[in-house]
């Protein structure tokens, strides 16, 4: 398979080097890299739970996004002009895309130290302005292949499927939220194709500039712009779960969280109103974490760990905000 995609990207002078999976991935990732460059990311999927339509959509709208100059790694075509090929393997169809190696790093690989000489603010300023360029784009957007959306996926029915009967109150609090969800409003200014995983993972930062570059929209969704941005809140409580005050932690959270809305806001606006509804998409950011969960350990034919979810799911259940970071 992948002499064969070397073929059809044109990569016979590279290395391939696999990135180690992550448990519950669906790809695997190969990272080509010639005369000591990184030079491009390889994906092929390794799963059957997408379609040719699901990633037709994906990187027509990364593709969409790079040309109108967002923050991210854009996708190249094959030799064939296309940006998505497929192979046939055994009794299953494997999907290859060829992205841009984003410049920069993964914060965490050089310890989560930010640039010299700079604060973090700034950092946290550059990573909501990164997001907000994408949104601003998105609104605008009018795909060619269209992706799912979030309701089309989180319904009480496959919660009823995918969540044992003996996880009974988890199921009920998290029907009770999807019917809040289905409130919300899903006009352009708030609803439209979201990253639905934007967090440190998926973006490099450039240590000279502080620029950030995106990558891996594979879980990208029509969903409410709130999303991402709760989710950079869940993925922000790491600079300060250290702080044994809660109400001193959850001010270096309204800190930290004013200036990704700072740098969101010199590209889009989001209102008032969406704002005011964080603690709820801060329940949907856990409910997609448990939920993800739970079908990690249906394909292993295994259980959710209780170390692993046990918190979101006694937050989800008791009703108990921001994840239980607020609480002593």
């Amino acid at each position: 398979m992948i002499e064969k995609a070397k073929e059809l990207y044109a990569l016979e002078n590279f290395e391939l080097r696999p990135v180690s999976g992550h448990e519950g991935g669906r790809n695997l990732v190969y990272i080509c890299s010639r005369d000591g460059e990184n030079r491009y990311v390889l994906r092929t999927s390794a799963l059957d739970d997408r379609t040719e339509e699901d990633y037709l959509a994906e990187t027509e709208f990364v593709r969409y996004l790079a040309r109108n100059g967002a923050p991210v790694a854009d996708v190249i075509p094959s030799v064939r002009g296309k940006l998505v090929e497929s192979i046939k393997q055994e009794k299953k169809t494997v999907f290859i895309s060829l992205f841009e190696y984003a410049k920069g790093m993964l914060l965490s690989d050089n310890g989560y130290r930010y640039r010299e000489g700079a604060s973090l603010d700034e950092y946290f300023y550059h990573t909501g302005k990164a997001l907000g360029s994408i949104h601003r784009l998105s609104k605008q957007y009018r795909p060619v292949h269209r992706r799912g959306k979030f309701s089309d996926k989180y319904t009480a029915e496959y919660i009823g499927r995918l969540i044992p009967d003996s996880c009974a109150d988890l199921k009920r609090a998290i029907c009770r939220r999807l019917e809040e969800y289905r409130a919300l409003p899903t006009d352009p200014e708030n609803y439209g194709l979201v990253h639905f995983d934007f967090c440190d993972g998926n973006y490099h930062v450039d240590l000279e500039t502080g620029d950030i570059t995106a990558f891996d929209f594979d879980n990208c969704i029509y969903c409410w712009y709130m999303f991402d941005l709760a989710h950079l809140w869940t993925h922000g409580i790491g600079w300060y779960r250290h702080i044994a005050s809660a109400g001193q932690r959850m001010s270096c959270m309204s800190h930290y969280f004013g200036k990704i809305l700072e740098g969101y806001r010199s590209e889009t606006d989001v209102s008032e109103v969406m704002l005011e509804n964080l603690p709820l998409f801060i329940d949907m950011t856990i409910i997609e974490f448990v939920v993800d969960e739970f079908e990690c350990c249906a394909r292993e034919g295994s259980e959710p760990d209780e170390e692993d979810i046990g918190n979101a799911v006694y937050c989800l259940v008791n009703d108990i905000p921001y994840g239980g970071f607020g609480e002593e």
